[in-house]
């Protein structure tokens, strides 16, 4: 009867395993955290380069000569060039030009929104895995606004 006390008190007190047990406990979530970051890094770097297509975009609708049409081209190419070529529904791009009275001279200005769709690249297929619903696209949108310098004849 000793024996079956003793052996008993010894596997109560037996440490053997617990870390295993911390890991399979700490390890997914330290695994969701990372993909996470991961998908708000490839987030954060799509709308600088959304921003940056906008911004181009206006400097070629503020030059002389220039059609909605050179615009829209000028965003898809930086769009292509940066890695965001053909997503499931296009880019939208949308370019106008308005004048603006502030009390002054009245001035025109170039205004370029460009659209992207985003899909979360870990973090939706994660959430099909559990039995959730993939996190929806988002749409991320930029705007950049110039003003049209139109050159004084000497």
């Amino acid at each position: 009867m000793d024996a079956l006390i003793r052996l008993i008190r010894r596997f109560r007190t037996c440490d053997g395993g617990a870390e295993l047990i911390e890991l399979a406990i700490t390890l997914p979530i330290l695994l969701a955290l990372v993909a996470a970051i991961a998908d708000f890094a490839v987030l954060f770097q799509r709308y600088e380069v959304i921003t940056n297509a906008a911004r181009e975009g206006a400097r070629v609708g503020v030059l002389p000569g220039y059609a909605a049409a050179d615009v829209q081209n000028r965003v898809k190419s930086y769009l292509a060039a940066s890695g965001l070529a053909d997503p499931a529904p296009a880019p939208v791009v949308t370019y106008g030009t308005e004048a603006i009275s502030a009390g002054g001279p009245t001035i025109n200005i170039v205004t370029v929104k460009v659209q992207y769709p985003h899909k979360f690249i870990f973090l939706g297929p994660v959430a099909v895995l559990l039995g959730g619903t993939p996190y929806a696209d988002i749409m991320l949108a930029a705007a950049s606004t110039m003003r049209v310098e139109i050159a004084a004849a000497p």
